[in-house]
């Protein structure tokens, strides 16, 4: 059985996968089984159905598009995403993200808006689902939200109204009488069975990955370089959690992350007063910790090669740390040009203390928004570098700032690796291994190869008995292609 998963498998592979409760599969396929109208996980714990009875879907969205409603055993809104390199999924993570929901109802502005972004007509936008997932862009919005106030109903105890407008819909009635029809049951009847709910102004909120996940490495990984006042990791009872400040869309508040492994999930605790911004926010999350990635297939590609295999069996389940935000990761990337990891930390909390605003959360280590990109762009140079930056890389960050404050910070599904890359390298002092780290982390390539670290050349010459220049080690990273950068984090853990 496959388990590159660059197309969704064939139905008997499907059927293999759903027999064994294979988590690889969890999020690439959904089941329908036509004698109840329920669709569901492959790792699903009921008893499995016969093959006669079942149809496989590469979405959620397909599935309920067949007239299928979702189990409330294995749940589908916990699926990790089937996150492919391509342009269909890249509009559906976008989709999933909430792209339509500004359109409240009626998406037809809103679905303008995202084919603009993308760089296609709608008609295109409406082909390329279709191809691919076998729906219209409405439908999958649909499912979307639907499958996401699911997840707030079982999960939290949010009043019925906010529930509905934190999962996209403008209109309660609309909410109610599409879940009816779809879910053949009121909303208020998941909600009776409880949840979470607010608890010290906080709601919370579960995140499935496949397994394996090396929590403690990524915590480790993020803690060396957490901005101060902005970010922290706290070891808690033999515990590492994530905490930070947020500010998106504008909405402001704090969030914490904690593990779940036995569930092979993370748990969210954010403020309620994030609750007009859930969709996005764990959109991010997912971003951050690398949720989607497909552990099994990404270690079986790079365990080939003998520099890597032994790191994999140190840390199963390695992923790439990404960003909760683009912009500063951005900064954090500038500020780490030339120097050691700490004093880039160091610096970063320095421009956080002295250009960002209060943040109010409950906890002490995260008392401060990371200035905005139009916040530091109107900042002048000399006031950067006061933070003990050499003028040039003040420069730098100010025409940084400027950049992303036009925009140049996002990129339409679709551009390619060496086009974000040259992008980037168009902000004067922003070079190759500026732009492929930003690539890496904070825009998710997972190809992404920052060739010219000096960390990544020691950690390959360990097995070459020489240190590898960069030729070398971009010759020797060919063949760890297309995984090249979770190659990368290997390497780091070895030598950081």
């Amino acid at each position: 059985m496959s388990t590159t998963f660059d197309h969704p498998p064939d139905t008997d592979s499907c059927y293999r996968a759903l027999l064994a409760r294979d988590a690889r599969f969890d999020g690439v396929f959904f089941t329908g089984v036509r004698t109840t109208g329920i669709y569901c996980r492959p790792v699903c714990a009921v008893r499995p159905p016969r093959r006669a009875s079942c149809e496989f879907f590469a979405s959620a969205a397909a599935a309920e598009a067949a007239g299928f409603r979702p189990c409330l055993r294995c749940r589908p809104e916990l699926a990790p995403y089937a996150v492919q390199q391509n342009l269909a999924y890249a509009v559906w993570q976008r989709i999933a993200a909430g792209a339509l929901n500004e359109g409240g109802d009626d998406e037809g502005g809103a679905l303008e808006r995202l084919a603009a972004e993308v760089g296609l007509s709608s008609r295109q936008v409406r082909r390329v689902l279709l191809r691919h997932f076998g729906v219209t862009p409405v439908e999958l919005a649909q499912t979307q939200r639907l499958l996401f106030a699911k997840k707030l109903l079982q999960e939290t105890l949010l009043p019925m109204p906010e529930v509905a407008f934190a999962a996209g819909f403008r209109s309660v009635r609309r909410f109610n009488a599409l879940f009816v029809s779809r879910y053949r049951m009121a909303p208020g009847a998941l909600r009776r069975a409880g949840g979470d709910g607010i608890e010290d102004g906080a709601l919370t909120l579960r995140l499935a990955y496949r397994p394996p996940y090396a929590w403690e490495q990524m915590l480790r990984y993020l803690q060396r370089r957490a901005t101060p006042g902005v970010e922290a990791v706290r070891e808690q009872g033999g515990e590492l959690h994530y905490l930070r400040s947020v500010q998106l869309q504008g909405g402001q508040g704090w969030l914490r992350v904690s593990h779940l492994p036995q569930r092979g999930q993370l748990l969210l605790q954010t403020a309620a007063s994030l609750a007009p911004w859930l969709m996005p926010l764990a959109a991010r999350l997912r971003s951050q910790f690398d949720l989607d990635a497909n552990p099994t297939a990404i270690e079986a590609q790079l365990a080939g090669d003998s520099l890597l295999a032994a790191r994999i069996a140190a840390a199963p389940g390695l992923r790439v740390p990404g960003a909760f935000d683009i912009f500063e990761l951005a900064v954090r990337a500038v500020l780490g040009q030339q120097v050691s990891v700490a004093g880039a930390t160091t610096l970063a909390g320095r421009l956080a203390q002295r250009f960002g605003r209060p943040a109010h959360t409950p906890f002490p280590e995260t008392c401060l928004h990371f200035p905005l990109p139009g916040e530091l762009a109107a900042v002048p140079v000399e006031a950067i570098a006061g933070c003990g930056l050499p003028l040039a890389r003040a420069r730098t960050l100010s025409a940084l700032a400027q950049f992303a404050n036009a925009g140049g910070l996002v990129f339409a599904p679709g551009t390619s690796l060496a086009d974000v890359v040259a992008r980037l390298k168009t902000v004067p002092g922003i070079g190759e291994w500026t732009a492929q780290y930003i690539a890496l982390r904070g825009l998710r390539f997972p190809d992404a190869f920052p060739a010219g670290d000096l960390g990544l050349q020691k950690a390959a010459s360990g097995i070459e008995g020489g240190r590898l220049n960069e030729a070398q080690l971009l010759a020797r990273a060919a063949a760890w292609a297309p995984w090249r950068g979770y190659a990368a984090l290997l390497l780091w853990h070895e030598v950081q």
